[in-house]
């Protein structure tokens, strides 16, 4: 019986899904607060020759479910709002996949912790990072004791002027919406951590600032006057300026659809009104023992991550360039490509992978890595889609469960906490997960 699949949330992370239940199911609804991103996804079904999908407002998610005889309800929506669709959902009788992250506060996500329960509900997180094939050759090393027992990680993520920046054009720039990048972007980072040492976070301290990005442009001579790039003058040249109507899908989401809500895709990062921070420092212990320095930086001049584990016998060493720096005119949009260009798109930049296994008294090894695909998220989209929904095997256990988002959510939420008060914050505090295990 093939399951039926309704997706809220339309805007360019669902076009991933929608293509991929194409493939592994039936997708039978889509609903949005605005309707004609609706109408795009509809669209760009009915160009793939898939049944079209009956459109329904983000209010009638309850009604979609009924009518539609939803099996499993996919979560696209903006990150404050997951909570509302996946527990109606659950109380629905619904299975839920959610994009990551899976809620954006402690109260929230106890809110769908309870609702898992009092269902006995199946719900997924999409992190997609652990279907990456090279994450999958660390798993398996560390769990075979390459380097023994792990001691400490050092993990730094940088995201490009390109990439981080795109976070302080749209709504992510707004802590309420998002929960800042701590939890939206590097909750993928704290669960790939989780996953590896097979363990969590049990106090975390951590410093951050809006260092780049805001009203800090002026400082550094980048601000230029205007609120929104479409129509400014001052936006033309603007290496940091998004020009939705240069590039099609994503004029055909935002532009053309912002008569609908008044929502504005391509706002100056340099604008006041932003309460999150682009430079973020986290120190984590963690029940095994094990603890991580971790950084993220949304300036940097090139992408990609540096994760090093140290251990009883040894270090692995993971080097990551996603693009070795930004293009002149990439930023802005050429070729095709768009200052939002990451994941599904490929930059037209160099990337690399290293993969170093440093026993102690042995020469380095450089470990063979798996096939890397620089086209959605490594090659993980598309494995991760086969296992969530076309039932392929996962003997990693690379599928994440609502216990594994609130888990990747605590670090995140914690060192908010901890930016915030000055102290050091026990995870236990906010939400003690043992309670739900």
């Amino acid at each position: 019986m093939t399951t039926r699949y309704a997706i809220v949330g339309t805007g360019a992370r669902a076009q991933m899904f929608a293509q991929a239940l194409t493939r592994h199911g039936e997708l039978v609804a889509l609903a949005d607060v605005n309707p004609a991103r609706i109408a795009a996804q509809q669209r760009r079904l009915q160009a793939a020759g898939a049944p079209p999908a009956t459109a329904y407002d983000a209010g009638d998610v309850p009604a979609m479910l009924r009518k539609e005889r939803v099996d499993t309800l996919v979560v696209c929506s903006v990150d404050a709002t997951h909570d509302e669709y996946i527990v109606a959902a659950l109380d629905a009788g619904c299975s839920v996949v959610t994009e990551k992250p899976m809620t954006v506060d402690v109260p929230k996500c106890r809110r769908i912790l309870e609702a898992v329960r009092r269902n006995d509900g199946k719900v997924g997180v999409a992190f997609n990072y652990r279907f990456h094939p090279v994450h999958e050759q660390v798993k398996t090393l560390l769990a075979e004791g390459a380097i023994g027992e792990i001691g400490s990680v050092h993990f730094e993520w940088l995201l490009d002027v390109r990439h981080g920046a795109d976070y302080f054009r749209r709504w992510h720039r707004d802590r309420a919406n998002s929960g800042g990048l701590l939890v939206h972007k590097a909750t993928h980072h704290f669960d790939l951590v989780n996953w590896w040492l097979n363990s969590t976070p049990v106090r975390v301290t951590a410093e951050g600032r809006l260092f780049l990005y805001g009203e800090n442009g002026a400082r550094h001579g980048y601000a230029r006057d205007y609120a929104r790039a479409h129509g400014a003058q001052a936006a033309q040249g603007d290496p940091f300026a998004l020009h939705l109507a240069d590039n099609p899908n994503l004029a055909e989401l935002y532009l053309d659809a912002e008569s609908h809500d008044g929502y504005h895709r391509d706002v100056n990062v340099f604008a006041p009104g932003t309460d999150i921070e682009d430079d973020m420092a986290v120190l984590v212990r963690y029940a095994s023992g094990a603890t991580m320095s971790y950084h993220l930086t949304a300036y940097s001049p090139w992408e990609g991550y540096r994760i090093a584990f140290n251990g009883s016998r040894g270090r692995l060493e993971l080097d990551i360039v996603e693009s070795d720096h930004v293009a002149p005119g990439v930023a802005g949009a050429v070729k095709g490509h768009s200052a939002a260009l990451h994941g599904v798109e490929a930059a037209a930049e160099s990337g690399s992978v290293s993969l170093r296994l440093r026993r102690y008294w042995e020469p380095p090894v450089e470990v063979p890595v798996a096939a890397y695909d620089r086209q959605g998220h490594g090659g993980a989209d598309v494995r991760m889609t086969g296992v969530l929904f076309g039932g392929d095997a996962d003997p990693l256990h690379r599928s994440a469960t609502a216990l594994d988002g609130a888990r990747s959510l605590l670090t995140g939420l914690a060192a908010n906490a901890s930016i915030a008060s000055g102290r050091s914050v026990d995870v236990a505090e906010l939400l003690d997960i043992s309670e739900w295990e």
